[in-house]
């Protein structure tokens, strides 16, 4: 089992930047494919992004596609989520999950493990 920690949210002005953080334990990030979601109040989690095993082929959803970028540090054990251009509509608490199973990764059932979530929120 692996232990997931989120970090770096916060409150930023529509069409600013941040970049949040998973850290892992127990396990290195490298065994999991990763991936990030969100849930704002009175709806349901929502794929974000995903990177894959061994070839960290990485997903986007179409909501975020051009302004967010997902990447892995294998040195600190860590994946990141880098958003540009936030929108009032970015406003969730964001998830990472983990999973070792290389299919599904922007469906939520999927993954195994998750942290306790970042609060992002974006004012206009």
């Amino acid at each position: 089992q692996v232990q997931l920690a989120e970090s770096g949210g916060g409150l930023v002005q529509a069409g600013g930047s941040l970049r949040v953080s998973c850290t892992a334990s127990g396990r290195t990030v490298s065994s999991y494919a990763m991936g990030w979601f969100r849930q704002a109040p009175g709806k349901e989690r929502e794929f974000v992004s995903a990177i894959s095993l061994r070839t960290s082929t990485t997903y986007y959803a179409d909501s975020v596609k051009g302004r967010f970028t997902i990447s892995r540090d294998y040195t600190k054990n860590t994946v990141y989520l880098q958003m540009n251009s936030l929108k009032p509509e970015d406003t969730a608490v964001y998830y990472c999950a983990a999973t070792k199973n290389n299919a599904l990764l922007t469906t939520v059932s999927n993954f195994s493990s998750w942290g306790q979530g970042t609060q992002v929120t974006v004012s206009s």
